[in-house]
C-alpha cells in the first residue's frame, strides 16, 4: 500500500492505493457497474469508477498480473500501513506527510 501525490490521483480521490494480484481478485457482485475512463496521452493508465455511487476504484479492470485499487474503496481494515510515497514533487504545500515511509519525487521506476 502506498500513496501517490500526483495531481491525477489526488483529483480522482484515489491517492492511497493497494496493489492486488489479478489471481486474488474475485468479483462477488457489481462488476457491471464499473466503468473505465481512458485518459489521453501522455497518461497511460485508465481509471475505474462505480457508475452507481461514483467511488474511485483505481485500475480494478486491469488485465495486468497485479494492479492498484483505491484503498478508499475498501470497506474493511486490511491491516496494512502506507509503505511508500511517490510523486511527492507534485504534493501540494498544504499536505504534510506524517509517516516514515520512503518518499520518491517521481514514480520509483522513473527515479
Amino acid at each position: 500500500m502506498g500513496t501517490c501525490h500526483c495531481s491525477r490521483c489526488r483529483k480522482a480521490g484515489a491517492s492511497t492505493i493497494v496493489f492486488v494480484k489479478q489471481a486474488d481478485l474475485r468479483w462477488v457482485q457489481g462488476r457491471e457497474n464499473v466503468t473505465l475512463f481512458q485518459p489521453e496521452a501522455p497518461y497511460k493508465y485508465g481509471r475505474c469508477f462505480c457508475m452507481t455511487c461514483g467511488t474511485s476504484l483505481g485500475e480494478i479492470l486491469s488485465q495486468e498480473d497485479s494492479f492498484p485499487i483505491a484503498a478508499n474503496a475498501l470497506d474493511e481494515d486490511i491491516g496494512l500501513k502506507v509503505q511508500f510515497h511517490e510523486h511527492v514533487a507534485e504534493k501540494p504545500d498544504w499536505y504534510e506527510i506524517c509517516d516514515e515511509a520512503p518518499q520518491s519525487e517521481v514514480h520509483p521506476e522513473q527515479a
